[in-house]
């Protein structure tokens, strides 16, 4: 096979998926560093990842409706790929794949394609037994010729943004821990008592906690609440940073503690290690990806409960739905896996 001159991804959304699709961007700019590098994606997103070496970023803003397309075709105007990478099904980047001209049109296996996802590639990946999304999205990886192997990331971070997450760090301890609580999907959130408990235990062995998040109101007032209700005092920074000073203050963190959301997945790529708390969606799929032994998964249980099936029996993606799932984990489920991390990270 030889070597593509200039690749297109397509990837918007969301910020989880996004910093598995950098794992790929990366292993494709080490395989193929002469190659172009085009990535069209979210607003947001690209703010994450802006800075990667040999990138182009190209913003499609969705809030801009049919303005979005017309801005990506015209910035993508008299430009032919040897290759489209189309590693999001959804309608909106199916017909945004329209504005990008490509030899190869590289989508989907049958089984994973839907929203008419097939009427817009010329060919497929390899389907794989293997169900996390990284573990999907390296298969585009391997239709470029580029052989799998265990991901890495390039995420870039700049001093400032490095500085600044240094400065938020408690210089009386050596251990720290981020909570970030809020998912977008506000019923994927665990409950602010349970998590101020965590966070009481924690400061207990020493650790100084963390509150992170975005500025909307909901996370503000659920990082409020879990303060109300925690005995040692806790260090507030939602709404405070940016995605990049996020990152960067992971990187620095001992342990990160997530819901089903994006900063589960900017922790890994921070190198940093998770507990993850899923109930709504199977975490073999769509949690940390190397993080995988710290999941608290209270998905397993209540899809055999519910469908009467195991995540293997079950479709590929297959979510549940109801604000009460996330109470089926237990204050003492986390703690223990809190415990299980302290010994086994030596933290």
């Amino acid at each position: 096979m030889s070597a593509p001159r200039s690749i297109c991804l397509l990837r918007l959304s969301a910020i989880g998926d996004t910093c598995n699709a950098a794992a790929v961007v990366h292993a494709i700019r080490q395989h193929y560093p002469e190659a172009e590098i085009t990535w069209v994606i979210g607003k947001a997103e690209a703010a994450l990842m802006a800075g990667m070496d040999g990138v182009n970023f190209v913003v499609f803003d969705k809030k801009q409706g049919m303005a979005a397309y017309r801005n990506l075709r015209r910035q993508l105007q008299g430009k032919r790929f040897d290759a489209l990478l189309l590693m999001q099904v959804a309608l909106r980047a199916n017909l945004a794949s329209l504005c990008i001209s490509a030899k190869r049109r590289i989508g989907y296996d049958k089984a994973k394609s839907k929203e008419l996802h097939s009427l817009f590639i010329n060919e497929r990946i390899e389907p794989t037994n293997k169900v996390h999304v990284l573990d999907n999205f390296q298969q585009f990886q391997k239709a470029l010729g580029i052989p799998l192997e265990a991901p890495s990331w390039n995420i870039p971070v700049n001093a400032e943004d490095r500085g600044w997450a240094k400065a938020q760090l408690d210089p009386n301890t050596r251990k720290h821990l981020i909570i970030t609580a809020a998912a977008s999907n506000t019923e994927r959130n665990w409950l602010p008592d349970r998590y101020a408990a965590v966070a009481d235990y924690a400061a207990s062995q020493g650790f100084s906690v963390y509150l992170c998040g975005g500025p909307a109101d909901h996370e503000k007032k659920l990082a409020a609440n879990i303060q109300a209700h925690a005995k040692h005092s806790l260090h507030n920074l939602v709404g405070q940073s940016s995605l990049k000073q996020l990152f960067a203050l992971m990187g620095e963190a001992s342990l990160v503690l997530a819901p089903d959301t994006g900063p589960a997945h900017m922790a890994v790529a921070a190198g940093t290690p998770v507990i993850g708390l899923y109930a709504h969606s199977n975490p073999k799929r769509t949690g940390p990806y190397l993080s995988q032994n710290y999941v608290v998964d209270a998905y397993t249980p209540a899809l055999k409960q519910r469908r009467g099936e195991t995540p293997e029996q079950s479709r590929w993606g297959q979510r549940l739905k109801g604000e009460e799932l996330m109470e089926n984990i237990t204050t003492e489920h986390v703690i223990d896996m809190l415990d299980r991390c302290i010994q086994e990270q030596n933290l």
